[in-house]
């Protein structure tokens, strides 16, 4: 089966208002930036994204966020991006932050097909407890709040009951891809990328290389292409595009100093 796309605009073209949409990537590292920019120009919005983060100020979903078309994230990093912050305590977005393990969990579980489990991180914090706000109102006050969960203890031992993530559909990035959609990922690009896919009823994944069914080994092979739908093969400007979240180097030794 042919799962390849035309264009990243026709793998994109069906996600519509309100659609959750659960997206790879840590950072701007692995992310799908090619649908990304795509579903901005296609102008779905009051979108529900499930990611580790929300991109930058203006790389990946945070050009989404800046649109104003953003409604909810549930994701485990603001990280760099202060319109994230800024639209949080504003009460312009909704957002339940996660424990990154957790996280990685519920999108695993819901690709695996199990509606919950029970993991002890959050025990005895608001995690656990509610009361974490999900929403504020303009003048900073809480809206929305978390929940209390369900609790058990086994083996003398409390843990948390944490649902999985399904999602409408899961935008990913592979180093290469075949036409059945079999992926495989370049080192940490591969981060939350498995786990989306995993997650989205409709996958939809930009390689680097499209390759030829039986070129990849299935050895080789990080996530079989029965959770991939659709794969979007990137030009090589396309796939050059790697942003930097934050560049970081060492100051120049200093002219005339010896070491050893």
């Amino acid at each position: 089966m042919d799962k390849t796309s035309p264009s990243a605009a026709a793998a994109v073209a069906d996600i519509g208002d309100g659609a959750s949409v659960a997206v790879g990537g840590f950072g701007l590292c692995g992310i799908p930036s090619t649908l990304i920019s795509a579903l901005y120009v296609q102008g779905a919005s009051s979108l529900h994204v499930v990611s580790n983060n929300c991109g930058t100020d203006d790389q990946g979903l945070g050009i989404l966020l800046g649109a104003g078309r953003i409604a909810r994230v549930t994701g485990s990093y603001v990280g760099e991006n202060k319109e994230f912050a800024r639209q949080y305590l504003t009460g312009e977005v909704e957002v339940e932050l996660v424990p990154q393990g957790t996280l990685a969990e519920r999108l695993r579980a819901g690709g695996c097909g199990i509606p919950a489990f029970y993991t002890p991180a959050g025990v005895g914090t608001p995690l656990a407890g509610g009361g974490i706000p999900w929403r504020h109102n303009a003048d900073g006050s809480v809206a929305i709040a978390s929940p209390a969960k369900e609790t058990r203890t086994f083996e003398d031992r409390e843990f948390v009951l944490e649902e999985a993530i399904t999602c409408d559909f899961a935008l990913v990035r592979a180093a290469r891809g075949d036409r059945h959609g079999n992926l495989v990922f370049d080192k940490s690009a591969r981060n939350f990328n498995p786990l989306a896919a995993m997650a989205g009823r409709v996958t939809v994944a930009e390689v680097e290389e499209l390759v030829e069914p039986g070129a990849l080994s299935p050895d080789e092979i990080h996530l079989p292409g029965v959770f991939v739908q659709r794969v979007v093969a990137l030009t090589p400007r396309q796939a050059a595009d790697k942003q930097i979240e934050r560049r970081t180097i060492s100051a120049p030794a200093e002219r005339g100093t010896v070491t050893g």
